[in-house]
């Protein structure tokens, strides 16, 4: 009891943690940020078009290089490790983790090119296959969420990683809710109104509640495995 900290010190901890490290996020992303405003703004198709691939192009080297060293700091705040520094570890595990991450980015960014141009082409043809596909585009996002949490928790060969993410993905609709309604919530709040929250909270929010959940289940998963029978 007389080492518990005070509430007000805990909670103010974890809104320099969560604050912190978003900042370092947002800022690996500005180029991409900056894409999408102007993409958001453009006035013609041709505009759109030439902003859409260059966000995917920077995609598999920016964005998921430095989401995954934001889920690998969230694992570290549950698994109470020790951080000298928030951006200095935030940094080393986007430089330890950017190989993986990389090629990762480049197989699930193709998946989501096909995808959006899948939908561009069938949404004027076909509403039962634009929603088998808007279907498919819900998976594929919480696949994509999935990977992060298994690209922090896991020391495993990428083929591995995938596996484990897409298993994850298909046997738990408990975990696939919570990210679905945890994460969409959050975006539509940042985006639909609280914009400020973009750079300071969406992403560590995200991240933090996802890999919560994702954790609290594999504990569960090892107590039944470990419970005698």
């Amino acid at each position: 009891m007389g080492n518990e900290k005070p509430i007000i010190y805990q909670l103010s901890e974890w809104f320099m943690r969560l604050s912190i490290t978003n900042i370092a996020w947002f800022i690996s992303n500005l180029p991409i940020a900056y894409l999408l405003l102007n993409f958001v703004y453009a006035e013609t198709k041709e505009s759109r078009y030439i902003l859409a691939i260059g966000i995917l192009l920077l995609a598999p080297f920016l964005f998921f290089p430095a989401t995954s060293a934001l889920f690998a700091m969230v694992r570290d705040w549950i698994l109470k490790k020790e951080q000298c520094s928030l951006i200095k570890t935030y940094f080393t595990y986007f430089r330890k983790n950017y190989c993986f991450s990389l090629l990762g980015g480049l197989l699930l960014t193709g998946i989501w090119a096909i995808l959006v141009i899948d939908f561009i082409y069938v949404r004027q043809i076909n509403v039962l296959l634009l929603f088998c596909i808007l279907g498919l585009g819900v998976v594929i996002y919480i696949f994509t969420i999935n990977f992060f949490i298994v690209l922090a928790h896991y020391d495993e060969k990428l083929t591995v990683l995938m596996k484990k993410a897409f298993v994850l993905t298909l046997v738990s609709p408990k975990l696939f809710f919570i990210h679905l309604f945890a994460s969409s919530g959050i975006l539509y709040i940042s985006i639909g109104g609280w914009l400020v929250l973009l750079p300071f909270f969406t992403g560590a929010l995200i991240a933090f509640i996802s890999y919560s959940a994702f954790y609290r289940i594999y504990l569960n998963v090892l107590d039944m495995k470990n419970s005698p029978i």
